[in-house]
């Protein structure tokens, strides 16, 4: 590598307080690879090409930055390996890929609640703690990186649960603000569906298919109500009012035809397409809809036309799930040096940045919420930085891939009409006893 390619790489990552080309060394915040607290910090050695496995890359920035560091590092290159749209099916492939030890992944790009499953299991290794300036991330995203006190992890994007609404068509229709409850947005969408040009308009949606964003909606909807799925000491805890009234509100919208029929099958991004084609009032989106919703190359009907808001719930604002990415070092990869820097140089404040103005993905650096340059550009970075600030995380359990499936099941029956609200919580609940078990 050139002094050139050094030093610019080392201004990159200068926020980060690290210096470009030294392996990752022992370190007193990290810990081993054990499992267990304590010891030191293992030693990420080797160098050389390294592969990126990811979901797909819809904005093309993170080419663009795995670009700049190719062109920086030429015998350090990174290779991105994309993997399936949906995250069910990327945390199938990387799973597999460790079962049998492969080194076909070097750095993967892991849904925040994937970590202390891949943890536990040893499919990632422990990172030098000491080695990220950690008090100037957000609060929450860190925590989702650790695993028995340990780094298992860096969080690179967040993500907070935002309501997207038409405020055109709120203020033609008398409403001056966006809805803090469910029956305030119910009240609006029935002002809103009595203008001619919105009569057939879906009043919300969110990503109800039987997938991940499934969990995260129900849970959503449950904390919204006050209730939790499970409490702070990994008690399932689905068997109580506020579980019922929030998956209730859910059901209630798809019997009433508040909620789309066709939203039963949206992912994030069929929900995106609906509701830049103007099909929807109001729509839970994560906040990488907003550059794509506000485009002006003739993609999106609701361009300029929309805002956000928090989320609603039953009795006051409501509660996000807590979302996001986290990058791990796979522990069947071989060039776990090259892997860590690179790690550091995306978890940078200008790497961040650019990811910001390119996709509008929520940051895990706090300062840049803080920014007035881009909260000119996003006005809604105030209000996700509270939606993250105030999210609760989803089930923190080894056996997550079970637990969620299990959520899918249970909510999806419900919503689908299959089984009663009552049953599909019950059994539920019994599921959730058995998967937590110590």
């Amino acid at each position: 590598m050139s002094a050139g390619a050094r030093a610019r790489t080392a201004a990159l990552l200068a926020a980060a307080a690290v210096v470009l080309g030294g392996c990752g060394s022992s370190g007193s915040g990290g810990g081993d690879n054990s499992g267990g607290g304590g010891g030191a910090a293992p030693k990420l050695e080797g160098r050389g090409p390294i592969t990126f496995a990811t979901g797909k890359d819809t904005s093309g920035n993170m080419q663009k930055l795995v670009d700049q560091w190719n062109t920086d590092h030429p015998d350090e290159k990174v290779t991105i390996t994309e993997l399936p749209e949906a995250a069910d099916e990327q945390r199938n492939r990387m799973i597999q890929n460790a079962q049998v030890e492969s080194a076909e992944y070097s750095v993967l790009n892991l849904d925040v609640i994937w970590t202390a499953e891949f943890a536990a299991n040893r499919w990632i290794v422990a990172l030098p703690q000491d080695q990220f300036d950690l008090d100037k991330f957000l609060k929450p995203a860190v925590d989702t990186a650790m695993y028995r006190d340990k780094m298992y992890a860096m969080p690179v994007y967040s993500d907070g649960g935002l309501l997207y609404y038409r405020k055109d068509l709120l203020t033609k229709a008398g409403v001056s603000e966006p809805p803090k409850t469910w029956a305030e947005m119910k009240t609006a969408c029935d002002k809103v569906k009595a203008l001619p040009e919105a009569k057939s308009i879906g009043c919300y949606a969110g990503q109800f298919d039987k997938y991940e964003g499934l969990t995260v909606n129900f849970s959503e909807a449950v904390q919204s109500a006050g209730g939790t799925v499970v409490d702070d000491s990994g008690k399932p805890t689905v068997n109580s009012q506020q579980a019922k009234d929030g998956l209730n509100f859910l059901v209630d919208g798809l019997k009433s035809g508040e909620i789309p029929k066709a939203a039963i099958t949206y992912q994030e991004e069929p929900g995106r397409r609906a509701f830049q084609d103007g099909q929807l009032l109001f729509h839970r989106q994560w906040p990488y809809q907003w550059a794509k919703a506000n485009a002006t190359d003739g993609s999106s009907k609701v361009a300029g036309k929309f805002d956000v808001a928090p989320l609603p719930g039953k009795d006051g604002p409501g509660v996000s799930t807590l979302g996001g990415h986290n990058f791990a070092i796979s522990a069947f990869a071989p060039n776990k040096a090259t892997a860590l820097d690179f790690i550091k140089f995306f978890s940078s404040e200008e790497a961040e940045r650019s990811n910001l103005l390119a996709t509008s993905q929520a940051p895990t650096r706090s300062a840049l919420y803080d920014e007035a340059a881009l909260k000119e550009k996003f006005p809604y970075l105030p209000t996700l930085k509270a939606s993250i600030d105030n999210a609760a995380p989803r089930p923190k359990v080894v056996k997550y891939g079970d637990v969620t499936a299990a959520i899918q099941e249970a909510a999806y029956s419900a919503m689908t009409g299959d089984k009663p609200t009552d049953q599909a919580l019950s059994d539920l609940q019994t599921k959730l006893e058995e998967l937590t078990k110590q």
